[in-house]
């Protein structure tokens, strides 16, 4: 089965092979170098002051972010599952929360968000997400935080970026959290997540003591120390450590974002070309998000018939929509198979008659751009 489901994302032999390595204690000099190793990677990676690595999913980060930077109220955006999610977080900490709501195939707009800080000025902390995966959505999220900053500075900028790190470089001089999530980019099994901070970020958490297991501040004392205050996600430590080597040989993150680009758009290339619509009107480089009232059928066709796996929508649009991975290193034959099963199904359906345009016209714009 070829795994192109937008997370977990499907895990390669090599990043596989970082597992069957003899478990190390979390709290041996050993494991401390490969800890501080990693941090100061992805230190590197995000370009923010401070990373955390957290033994949770990514709802854990999104959770502890709010509790550690919000003191006061809170503005969030809520075009699809994840981005409402915030607003649930804020209610099960008695947080009180105001909400802009947007279309799932709609990019959040500058205006409204600062119209919302104008009229709430207690808002002192903001949430959106880079990629709102639920439906395949980028966030202007750079102009958003500039514009945020430039209105006023006190109000942390908090980014989901679960579905964004490692596939495309992200503009953060005006973000303070910038949330990671294992099972994505970093072609990982879920339960490890990050966040990344600024240094305002720092000192807020710094002047604070909240939360037990999510204590920011007793995470940042710990893991300056290249250790952390509860047990340690070992085996994803030791994963990442793999992935960066990976990255590394294939020439560094710009090599990488700039492989995933062409790969993403020779597949909206070929989906067009088939006659397929894409969902959302800001398409996240994260994935291929597709529109059909026949995508039931498709993925189950698919999976069953030719060992291909893409997701569906979420809520209202469970099924209407086909989502392809692109997220981590995917080979490209792997892609072109997966856009002629693809083909192959709209056949099967008597929706289209198969000729090969998927793969020819993947091709071409692979190569020309």
């Amino acid at each position: 089965m070829l795994l192109f489901t937008p997370g977990p994302v499907a895990i390669n032999e090599e990043m596989r092979s970082s597992f069957s390595q003899p478990m190390p204690h979390h709290r041996t000099k050993d494991f401390e170098k490969i800890f501080q190793s990693v941090r100061e990677n992805l230190k590197k990676m995000t370009g923010l002051e401070e990373v955390l690595l957290l033994s949770s999913s990514g709802t854990g980060a999104m959770e502890a972010s709010v509790v550690a930077l919000c003191q006061k109220e809170l503005l969030f955006v809520n075009a699809g599952k994840f981005g409402e999610r915030f607003g649930k977080i804020a209610k099960a900490h008695s947080i009180k929360a105001h909400e802009l709501v947007y279309e799932w195939d709609t990019p959040a707009q500058v205006d409204g968000i600062l119209n919302a800080l104008k009229a709430n000025p207690n808002i002192d902390a903001f949430c959106i997400q880079a990629c709102e995966s639920s439906g395949g959505l980028r966030h202007p999220v750079e102009k958003i935080a500039q514009a945020i900053k430039e209105t006023n500075p006190n109000v942390f900028v908090i980014v989901d970026a679960i579905t964004a790190l490692g596939v495309e470089p992200l503009e953060i001089t005006h973000v303070d959290a910038l949330i990671g999530g294992s099972q994505k980019a970093f072609m990982l099994p879920p339960a490890m997540s990050l966040i990344a901070l600024s240094q305002k970020a720092i000192e807020r958490i710094e002047e604070r003591n909240v939360g037990f297991y999510f204590n920011l501040k007793s995470e940042l004392k710990n893991q300056r120390n290249n250790t952390t205050s509860y047990t340690a996600p070992i085996l994803h430590t030791l994963g990442l450590q793999r992935y960066f080597e990976l990255v590394q040989n294939l020439g560094g993150f710009e090599a990488l974002y700039k492989e995933t680009k062409r790969v993403v758009l020779a597949t909206q290339k070929a989906v067009l070309a088939l006659g397929l619509k894409i969902f959302p009107k800001s398409p996240s480089l994260s994935m291929t998000t597709i529109v059909s009232e026949h995508a039931k059928e498709l993925r189950n066709l698919l999976k069953e018939k030719y060992q291909v796996q893409f997701a569906g929508g979420q809520e209202p649009y469970k099924d209407a929509l086909i989502r392809i991975n692109h997220m981590g290193i995917i080979p490209v034959y792997k892609s072109t198979y997966a856009l002629s099963a693809l083909e192959l199904a709209l056949n099967d359906l008597n929706l289209r008659e198969f000729d090969g345009v998927a793969n020819t016209t993947f091709l071409k714009q692979y190569y020309e751009i």
